[in-house]
């Protein structure tokens, strides 16, 4: 699959997916010192397709843990969700987590939808705000959709994330399937449905994702 077959990831409701927030560490009380991080995402921060422990996310529980950081990571990513829904979540899981850095890969849903770029732009905006008023750092981190939606669309959508993060001063992550996606060798590395990273890609999914993460952790 080349960067033409590329179809937005992550945008599929998964059929029976868990709804459940749940803490990827076995630890579910904060420790002495101990941070959370929340994950705020849709399939593919879920572990869509995947054993439970091969995503990303809980890949990242094992980094911190061999970089000897004090930190806990919860997963409330819903397979399916759009940034409206996100954001509606959102309140509850500041109150319940207490985050010290969340962690928003939103907004591909909602381009498959169809959904207002303006809308999208504002929920992310208000999320970003809404967790740092709680006292965390923000992380966003970017998508991008295929060619075929239109060179202006594509340049317009990819260029939210930025603009959300300049406006919020929030940490960034351009592209959240770099290398993955447009990688030589992509068709190798998704599923069969040709939408959802394998297990192998999630190690790169994490690279991609944890120079900006440490720097926050810091």
């Amino acid at each position: 699959m080349n960067r033409r077959d590329f179809i937005l990831i992550g945008t599929i409701p998964a059929i029976g997916a868990a709804w459940a927030v749940w803490p990827v560490s076995s630890a579910l009380a904060q420790g002495p010192g101990e941070r959370v991080v929340l994950v705020l995402g849709d399939s593919l921060s879920a572990q869509y397709g995947l054993e439970r422990g091969q995503g990303w996310v809980p890949l990242l529980e094992q980094r911190l843990a061999q970089h000897k950081i004090a930190a806990r990571v919860v997963n409330a990513s819903i397979s399916g969700d759009t940034s409206a829904g996100a954001r509606a979540r959102l309140p509850s899981l500041l109150a319940q987590h207490k985050p010290a850095v969340v962690v928003i890969e939103m907004g591909s849903n909602d381009a498959l939808r169809g959904l207002s770029m303006a809308a999208t732009q504002d929920n992310l905006t208000q999320i970003t705000r809404a967790a740092q008023a709680a006292g965390a750092r923000v992380l966003l981190v970017g998508m991008q959709v295929p060619p075929n939606y239109g060179a202006d669309y594509t340049q317009r959508f990819a260029a939210v994330f930025g603009q959300v993060a300049q406006a919020t001063r929030a940490a960034l992550v351009p592209f959240l399937l770099a290398g993955i996606a447009d990688a030589p060798d992509a068709s190798n590395l998704f599923q069969a449905d040709r939408l959802h990273p394998t297990a192998a890609a999630q190690p790169r999914m994490l690279d991609n994702v944890w120079p900006e993460l440490r720097k926050l952790l810091k």
